[in-house]
């Protein structure tokens, strides 16, 4: 089994990120002419970054959850204290390796299910040297 790594980063809690955010809405739709266009200031580590002692950001490499709109080069906010649940998205240690998978239970075991079906899901026994590394919370791509 091989599975790629992913590059992980901390976040700098040091420093705001401020960013500027309007009041209205931003419609797909069809514009509206009555709204106003007020400003704010968007902290981007507060609005990400809910658990900073935990929370890592990764860049995604490969594309075995590219059906889930996870691809390569995608940045993941991830939390290493979040609960783990069935189908959430998470960063797993197997065998030595990061993998970014779904987690599903199967009896005693867990399966880690990719979203490309290029790849099989990867069945997890008691045995493996295993564990679910941390949650991921947002998914911030480029377009």
């Amino acid at each position: 089994m091989k599975v790629k790594s992913l590059e992980i980063f901390k976040p700098d809690e040091g420093t705001p990120l401020y960013l500027t955010i309007t009041d209205s809405p931003v419609y797909a739709g069809f514009p509206s002419p009555a709204d106003d266009h007020l400003e704010n200031k968007l902290d981007l580590n507060k609005a990400l970054v809910k658990n900073p002692s935990s929370t890592f950001f990764a860049r995604v490499k490969g594309e075995s959850m590219i059906e889930d709109g996870v691809e390569e080069g995608d940045l993941l906010v991830i939390d290493k204290s979040a609960e783990p649940h069935e189908d959430c998205l998470a960063v797993c240690f197997l065998e030595g390796e990061f993998t970014l998978k779904r987690v599903k239970l199967d009896g005693d075991d867990l399966l880690l299910m990719p979203a490309n079906p290029k790849y099989k899901p990867i069945r997890v026994k008691k045995e493996n040297d295993f564990y679910i590394w941390g949650i991921v919370k947002y998914l911030i791509k480029k377009v």
